[in-house]
């Protein structure tokens, strides 16, 4: 059995996106990476991944706008939405009917 999934990340911070992209390879996956909302868009439709994880605040199209276009187009997508931010101010001022969970990664320092 083939547990090979696509994977689409989308993230404007290139260095966390190629990281990231590096990790998910090195787990056996296939991964697509986007730069921000619309590319995120063009990239869903063009590879559609079984898993999109999407930074919420980018240039041209912020997660939150790409997210519910891209639940347009497949209702049935898995997206996780991440931000570094605490508090977003479209975060709860946006129809939750299909935004179930907004994750919020924390600065991890490492000392030397």
């Amino acid at each position: 059995m083939d547990y090979r999934k696509i994977i689409l990340l989308v993230d404007d911070d290139v260095d966390l996106l190629e990281n990231t992209a590096f990790m998910i390879k090195g787990m056996g996956h296939d991964v697509f990476t986007a730069r921000d909302g619309e590319d995120g868009i063009s990239k869903y439709k063009d590879v559609k991944p079984n898993l999109t994880f999407m930074d919420i605040r980018m240039p041209k199209m912020d997660g939150y706008d790409a997210f519910f276009k891209i639940k347009q187009i497949d209702p049935a997508a898995k997206v996780i939405l991440i931000t570094a931010y605490n508090q977003d101010e479209k975060n709860t001022s946006r129809p939750r009917a299909c935004l179930c969970l907004t994750l919020y990664r924390s600065l991890i320092l490492l000392k030397r």
